[in-house]
């Protein structure tokens, strides 16, 4: 472990992907180089195929780039093996995908509650944190309610109270509108923005929607596995 410079959660250094296949390997990120600091909201976006979700699961350390360097809070995961990069996942990043996940049968206290399971936290330090995060979200009065007994967007707000379970360093949302309506995207949207500003919380979401990446305060953008864009969040192009 090194110390993280400047608060940086994420340092990736000449990172390439690439999947071999039949027809030979397929390049999917070429030289990617980026830092993500705590506090940052970020949107990466690109087309299909641009090699955004390539790179978010990098992130997650769900994949390995064939070669680069990627930091995570401090971690060289290039070191470790899939056992240490679950290890690390689990103690340093929370997700939140567009199908929300959730346990059916079980009570919204005991879907946030899942992650501390598995970190070996005592029984009564989960259920303290997690009715604090439900609380955090505006569910505090449905602890005990099932998945199928609220809406999606409230389902979503369950999503990421359980990603905060461990508090991670990183919080990584992938397309985390996609099953919602407009006004809901917008009101789930608004709680990562408040999230991010009042907790400190770091964000990192793929989205290709631009009133969705409007939210974040910075957008990385891919094309062909390259980062063609990263500062502020650029209004889409008008048509002509």
């Amino acid at each position: 472990m090194t110390e993280p410079p400047n608060g940086v959660v994420v340092g990736i250094e000449h990172l390439y992907k690439q999947y071999e296949t039949a027809a030979g390997p397929v390049p999917v990120l070429k030289d990617v180089n980026l830092e993500i600091h705590r506090g940052e909201f970020v949107a990466i976006m690109g087309p299909s195929g641009s090699g955004k979700s390539t790179f978010m699961n990098i992130l997650g350390c769900l994949d390995t780039p064939t070669r680069g360097r990627y930091v995570l809070d401090g971690h060289d995961t290039s070191a470790l093996d899939s056992d240490d990069l679950a290890r690390l996942r689990n103690r340093f990043i929370g997700f939140v995908f567009q199908g929300f996940n959730l346990l059916p049968r079980a009570s919204l206290l005991e879907n946030v509650a899942l992650p501390l399971i598995y970190a070996g936290t005592p029984r009564r330090e989960r259920s303290e944190r997690a009715r604090e995060l439900l609380e955090r979200v505006g569910l505090g009065r449905h602890v005990e309610h099932r998945p199928s007994q609220i809406s999606g967007g409230q389902q979503q707000r369950v999503a990421i109270a359980r990603a905060l379970a461990n508090r991670p360093s990183l919080l990584l949302a992938d397309e985390p509108t996609g099953n919602l309506d407009t006004a809901t995207s917008h009101e789930i949207m608004g709680l990562f923005t408040q999230l991010n500003a009042e907790a400190g919380i770091t964000v990192v979401l793929v989205t290709h929607e631009h009133d969705v990446a409007r939210f974040a305060k910075r957008e990385v953008s891919f094309v062909d596995g390259v980062v063609t864009h990263d500062g502020h969040v650029r209004e889409p192009e008008s048509a002509t």
